[in-house]
């Protein structure tokens, strides 16, 4: 399974513990395979790699240049799971809607 985060939620208001523990047991638990869609590739690699933000990214790619469970800020493509940022208080209820997503 591929799943595809949005650049904006590795932003402020997410905070980055709880963006590296969802993509920590989305890989772990799900196997998922993570990427990050961006048009700034090189300003995120060079922000999340010192942090350990790509211990569980597998890679980078364009808009809408890969298919997959997307986590979005919006509803662009399908299937899709909306959400504004990823905290402490949504991080639980964003893995449980990945891995039913991932049982469809």
């Amino acid at each position: 399974m591929i799943l595809i985060i949005k650049d904006e939620l590795v932003n402020p208001p997410s905070w980055f513990s709880s963006f590296r523990d969802l993509t920590l047991i989305c890989n772990t638990r799900l196997h998922a395979d993570i990427v990050i869609e961006s048009e700034n590739i090189d300003i995120y690699y060079k922000w999340l790699k010192p942090r350990g933000g790509m211990d569980f990214v597998e890679d980078f790619v364009r808009p809408g240049a890969e298919d997959g469970l997307r986590l979005d800020t919006s509803f662009e493509f399908d299937p899709s799971i909306v959400t504004d940022r990823i905290v402490p208080e949504n991080t639980n209820r964003l893995y449980s809607q990945i891995e039913f997503a991932t049982t469809l």
